[in-house]
């Protein structure tokens, strides 16, 4: 088994033969994915994770970061997912210049604050000592209306 320190560029032991090898000899199999493959299709596979998923193979090595952080289009999907709760806020965002992982990271944690009002996941609160943590967020006028008429028609 090899222990990969790419950061630092390291001599990387090898606990089944004893030996040092220096990292080109790497054997092709033990490779990371994204450095054997063409971008498109590590993007491609990185596109299959959730927002959360996804945030954390950016955190993993500076090449999957590289990638993740530089496709707007990995962004663009995830961020789909929520103009379908938060459509005003993201299309302003997007007139406004600002690119896919900005908007995304603007109105993530207001969309799920919002689906989980409108699904009716508090309609038992019957004081503010009742309100879960995390289950506010700055939401304007509009909004707050959408959530009174889902709840009175619940």
């Amino acid at each position: 088994m090899l222990n990969v320190c790419k950061r630092s560029n390291s001599v990387i032991f090898s606990r089944d033969r004893g030996s040092n090898t220096i990292p080109g000899d790497q054997n092709p199999l033990q490779q990371n994915f994204t450095e054997t493959l063409p971008t498109e299709m590590s993007v491609k596979i990185f596109s299959e994770l959730d927002v959360r998923s996804l945030c954390r193979a950016s955190l993993t090595c500076r090449h999957w970061n590289d990638i993740i952080e530089g496709s707007d289009q990995l962004w663009r999907s995830q961020c789909l997912t929520v103009l379908a709760i938060c459509q005003k806020e993201v299309n302003g965002d997007r007139l406004a210049g600002c690119s896919w992982k900005v908007t995304l990271v603007r109105n993530y944690r207001k969309g799920c604050v919002k689906r989980r009002w409108l699904k009716g996941r508090y309609s038992n609160i019957r004081s503010a000592d009742d309100i879960p943590p995390n289950s506010m967020y700055p939401l304007d006028v509009e909004t707050w209306g959408e959530i009174l008429e889902a709840e009175l028609d619940r």
